[in-house]
């Protein structure tokens, strides 16, 4: 286990169609990955991956098992290749279950059917829609919850991904979302990007999903992790199962603490992490954060290489 190394996995927003290919013909490990999972849902999960349509994959309960059954393949490979063991791990948003799975904490088929039921119970929370999510880049945390607060009214907007200094996402109601971006640039925000989302994550609106949700994580096996997984809700580290468990519930209805996190990996003495996935989503977050980090990320077998020689090399 390397003590300067940690691993992060991405959440949604990193698929896209085709996004393995190029790892499944030099890996065997995506096909295994691929199979298992297909094997869960009874959907041919890389059929949709591999051939798209795009629509489909980006509705939110085969986006969540795509990504899934993707990090954990790259994340096989990595090992089989000779990879680093890094000594912790961390993922964005659902991307905590990748991080679970490949710390031991949870199996792989069970980790399959969670995020598969996750996804279709924030899908079905709020009408198809009618929730929303922007990045709002330029503003920092305290400005911008003083703007959903004013944009609110009787509905619900809120800072849902706090991914670096100046890049939030916000999420709630889709007129609220939209009052919130025009006040974000009215307080000087540079741009109000519109996210291409089916749920509107990580505020009060999943409260609904997390309940349901609930039921189905009490009933799961969850294991220690074998390598501390610092969790988005409260940016700690857990071993106990059912704190664990707490901390997925609320993530769905909490904010996904980003740039806490990575701070959190500089003061654990991290100087390099890998992102372990497809979409290159998190590598600029990381750089905002903290920019002395070292940072790969592993979507090509030409990256693999390029980061197995890093290590090999002492760098």
């Amino acid at each position: 286990m390397d003590p300067s190394f940690a691993m992060v996995f991405p959440g949604q927003g990193a698929q896209s169609v085709g996004m393995m290919n190029a790892l499944a013909a030099h890996f065997p490990q995506v096909a295994t990955r691929y199979e298992e999972a297909s094997s869960v849902l009874n959907f041919d999960l890389w059929r949709l991956v591999s051939e798209g349509p795009n629509e489909t994959l980006n509705q939110t309960q085969f986006t969540q098992p795509a990504l899934l059954a993707a990090s954990v393949a790259t994340w096989d490979a990595w090992l089989a290749e000779g990879g680093a063991t890094p000594s912790v791990l961390a993922g964005h948003s659902f991307g905590e279950y990748s991080a679970l799975v490949c710390a031991g904490a949870l199996s792989f088929t069970a980790a399959i059917e969670l995020v598969a039921a996750r996804g279709r119970f924030m899908q079905e929370a709020v009408p198809s829609g009618a929730g929303a999510m922007a990045a709002v880049l330029g503003l920092d945390t305290t400005a911008l919850d003083e703007v959903c607060a004013q944009a609110a009214g009787s509905e619900v907007v809120a800072c849902a991904n706090l991914n670096a200094p100046g890049q939030i996402v916000i999420s709630g109601n889709v007129d609220a979302v939209a009052r919130a971006g025009e006040l974000a640039k009215a307080a000087g925000a540079k741009r109000v990007i519109p996210l291409a989302v089916s749920v509107p994550a990580h505020c009060r609106l999943m409260e609904p999903a997390a309940e349901r949700y609930a039921q189905m994580v009490e009933r799961v096996v969850v294991s220690a992790p074998r390598i501390p997984v610092i969790h988005n809700v409260n940016v700690m580290p857990h071993t106990g199962p059912s704190d664990i468990k707490r901390a997925l519930i609320a993530q769905l209805s909490k904010p996904v603490r980003w740039q806490e996190t990575i701070l959190k990996f500089t003061g654990l003495g991290i100087k390099k992490i890998g992102e372990c996935g497809p979409g290159k989503v998190l590598v600029p977050l990381i750089r905002r954060c903290a920019g002395d980090l070292a940072t790969f990320s592993l979507t090509t077998p030409d990256e693999f290489a390029a980061a197995l020689a890093d290590f090999k090399a002492g760098g």
